[in-house]
């Protein structure tokens, strides 16, 4: 590597949304992440809300892998909605090292498991010989993610 280069030593993944806290929360049951602590110099997400101006109170929320491992995921109001299919999406990877049926059951296992929490069930794809089974689905807004 060259010293004009960088290495990454982090990844935030943000979402364009409505309602921040509401889509953060799902990704935190999803996921088993956790609400991380707020910005420095607030003791509550809420203080930290409450300190911004009236228009961008309940704009931004966030939730972070308990680990430390995965990516923290960033939650930002936008004004327009979702309009056209992701250009990115996440894949929960529930069915990996799984075949056939098996992999089927798992799946399906969360997605029952997901539903409850304002999911939407889109579709599922079946293997085609190069790729297994996945199940696309949409967040609580509407954003498309994939059990795999």
């Amino acid at each position: 590597m060259s010293s004009v280069e960088s290495s990454v030593r982090q990844v935030q993944v943000t979402f364009d949304c409505a309602e921040p806290e509401r889509v953060a929360r799902f990704w935190c049951e999803v996921l088993g992440y956790v609400v991380p602590p707020p910005s420095p110099g607030f003791t509550s997400w809420e203080e930290f809300d409450r300190s911004l101006p009236p228009e961008h109170q309940g704009s931004v929320f966030a939730c972070a892998d308990p680990t430390g491992v995965g990516p923290r995921l960033f939650f930002q109001r936008v004004p327009e909605g979702k309009t056209v299919k992701n250009r990115l999406h996440l894949d929960v990877r529930v069915g990996t090292g799984l075949v056939g049926e098996e992999r089927l059951a798992a799946l399906e296992a969360e997605c029952a498991r997901l539903l409850p929490l304002g999911a939407t069930r889109v579709r599922l794809l079946r293997p085609d010989g190069v790729n297994e089974s996945c199940l696309v689905m949409q967040d609580v807004e509407g954003n498309e993610f994939c059990l795999d």
